[in-house]
């Protein structure tokens, strides 16, 4: 008899309740949803918006100095511990076609020590050559670089940005296609579906 009571007693969730706890659910997915899209626009917004930076301090130097910054044949005598450029208009080594260093660290070709005189001269914050990070964790270059599709110019190139972040940019700001146009990547990252690329910008 007080088994058979206690068995009466015993409740269950109610179909009311359980849609309640379902839309509850359904609300904080959504919003985590969202907040997730928002975040990746902003770091989409800031890798643009950091080629722009660069862009800007690179030709800020140039017009005080009249050269790029690490291709200015007189920033050895502006400041110590600093190679001179040569002076040819090309921030790479020589004339030739230099492939992006995104792990500078030491004085001694003019895609490295251009970090360095931007600092020195406080176009941008910090100290020494190391290369600044981009909005995905991956690190910034500049250089005279022949990219895909065969275009030899100044490009500034970013690290491990992923695909998704590629084709967006590409799609606001260029042709969409990964190997024309003033935005290119190191692969196709139109048919991609995983993966990170090399995103360069024309200088």
């Amino acid at each position: 008899m007080g088994i058979m009571k206690i068995t009466r007693h015993q409740k269950g969730f109610t179909l009311v309740e359980l849609a309640i706890v379902l839309v509850i659910i359904g609300i904080i997915l959504g919003a985590v949803l969202k907040g997730q899209a928002l975040i990746n626009n902003a770091k989409i917004k800031r890798v643009y918006n950091q080629q722009r930076e660069v862009l800007a301090a690179v030709y800020s130097y140039f017009d005080k100095y009249s050269f790029f910054p690490g291709d200015d044949p007189n920033a050895a005598t502006r400041w110590a511990g600093v190679t001179a450029g040569n002076g040819n208009g090309l921030i790479g080594v020589g004339a030739g076609s230099t492939a992006p260093n995104f792990a500078c660290t030491a004085t001694g070709t003019e895609q490295c020590d251009l970090w360095n005189e931007l600092r020195l001269s406080e176009f941008i914050s910090g100290s020494g050559f190391s290369n600044p990070a981009n909005a995905y964790g991956g690190r910034i270059a500049l250089s005279y670089y022949t990219v895909t599709g065969g275009l030899l110019a100044h490009w500034i190139a970013f690290q491990n940005i992923p695909y998704d972040a590629c084709q967006s940019l590409d799609l606001q700001y260029d042709d969409g296609v990964y190997n024309t146009g003033g935005i290119r990547g190191s692969g196709d990252y139109g048919t991609a579906t995983s993966g990170v690329f090399s995103l360069y910008f024309k200088f």
